[in-house]
């Protein structure tokens, strides 16, 4: 009998996972000894659970970080190595397939036949070419729609399981599930706005054990796509969501160039942010890369809930952690909408504490803006304290969290939520409910 090669997975605890669940845990020619995790802190130094492992793997699987790749390929003696996140660039993927070869492994990429569930309920996919190009604001747009056609669809969010590893399903329909679920900020910025309007959201480590969950009670299956990660199951329809506030990265990106191309809809969103010349400049790379796909247009409004805390005054922004850190933006739509009512940002840098003053470090393209950072409780203490020491009228919270009752908020807070709006016709709408009727799900 050949014995099983050893590999090792890149990845960030989400992807890594799934791909690990559907191809290697009962592979008999392959031993995954250990994970690699980045992007997310204090995931490294943890365990995958053997509950989720597998009984191939009874002491579970070590996670290391990225940085210690060569050591771990010598010490494991590793054959192979498997990229499994996303939202990098290409030249850095290639970088890490240099590192792996100089160490003498292997470099592999797990594509959708290997990777994708099939259901048994249509799927829509969310996808995008960049994280904080607005997939979540599009889903929502989307359950709405299919409530009005007598449809019921359910969320189902790319994995985070930062707080924790060892919940296989994760479920949550209200407020209060999310709150009292001790998740970390950045899970909470997803689920919070699909339960704020009345949807049931699905997430969790195994999505085989989450798709089960979601077909029983879903007409359709919307998948809410993590940073510009592919679907795990496999789409009767996919949505691919551009960001005119980023032009040129449509093709610059792993894995959003294969969204792109795959997609059968291309959104390209906040058109009511951009310049006309950027919406023509992500049309034109949306077109070049798959023609075939129709375009359409959508604005993404953000409206506060308290205006009359904002207009004129000097506020701090609170922004959507993913999107200003490892996504790029300097700030996010908390920033535009404040400013869209003659606010002053306070520069919250000489204020944070902590953890939060190495991301402006880590990040140097961060503006005057707090990224919602709360992967710890102690990092949600930092977090805290950053916001109570910054002076200011109030604070604006452009991630969709309710900070104000997480960590305690005691200044005036204003709370941004975000809308999707048809710009072009047909709209997204119709083209989806038409395109869905031929697969059962209408």
């Amino acid at each position: 009998m050949t014995a099983a090669r050893k590999a090792i997975i890149l990845g960030a605890a989400g992807r890594d996972f799934h791909n690990f669940n559907v191809f290697f845990r009962d592979h008999t020619g392959y031993e995954v000894v250990a994970f690699t995790a980045t992007q997310i802190p204090y995931i490294e130094h943890r365990t995958y659970p053997a509950t989720l492992a597998g009984p191939r793997y009874p002491a579970g699987i070590p996670i290391f970080p990225e940085s210690e790749l060569p050591d771990l390929i010598r010490r494991f003696g590793v054959q192979d190595v498997f990229f499994a996140y996303s939202d990098v660039r290409h030249e850095q993927v290639m970088h890490l397939a240099a590192l792996a070869f100089a160490c003498g492994a292997s470099f592999h990429l797990l594509g959708p036949d290997d990777t994708m569930l099939k259901a048994g309920k249509p799927v829509i996919a969310v996808v995008a070419a960049r994280t904080g190009a607005g997939k979540s604001t599009v889903t929502r747009y989307l359950r709405a729609a299919f409530a009005v056609s007598g449809l019921k669809a359910v969320a189902v969010r790319h994995p985070m399981p930062y707080g924790r590893f060892d919940k296989a399903v994760e479920r949550y329909a209200t407020t209060e599930d999310v709150i009292r679920s001790g998740i970390t900020v950045e899970e909470m910025e997803e689920y919070q706005q699909h339960v704020d309007e009345g949807g049931v959201v699905f997430a969790g480590v195994d999505y085989g054990q989450v798709l089960a969950c979601a077909e029983a009670e879903a007409d359709v299956i919307l998948w809410d796509g993590g940073n510009n990660d592919m679907a795990f199951y496999r789409p009767d329809l996919t949505i691919a969501v551009l960001d005119p506030l980023r032009p040129g990265e449509e093709a610059g990106y792993f894995p959003g160039e294969a969204n792109v191309r795959a997609a059968d809809i291309i959104v390209i969103n906040k058109v009511n942010a951009a310049s006309e010349a950027d919406v023509e400049r992500a049309r034109a790379a949306a077109q070049a890369l798959n023609p075939a796909a129709p375009v359409v247009l959508m604005a993404s409004e953000a409206m506060l809930d308290r205006p009359e805390l904002v207009r004129g005054k000097n506020v701090l922004v609170v922004e959507d952690g993913p999107s200003v850190t490892h996504g790029g933006l300097p700030e996010a739509v908390g920033a535009w909408a404040a400013r869209r009512l003659g606010a002053s940002l306070v520069d919250p840098r000489p204020y944070a504490v902590g953890s939060l003053r190495e991301v402006y470090e880590k990040y140097p393209q961060l503006g005057s803006v707090l990224p919602a950072l709360g992967y710890s409780t102690g990092q949600l203490e930092e977090l805290r304290r950053s916001i109570e020491q910054v002076p200011c009228d109030a604070v604006v919270l452009g991630t969709p969290a309710n900070l104000a009752v997480v960590v305690g908020i005691t200044k005036p807070v204003a709370r941004v939520r975000f809308v999707a709006e048809d710009v072009s016709h047909p709209t997204l709408q119709a083209l989806v409910l038409e395109r869905i009727k031929g697969t059962g799900g209408a």
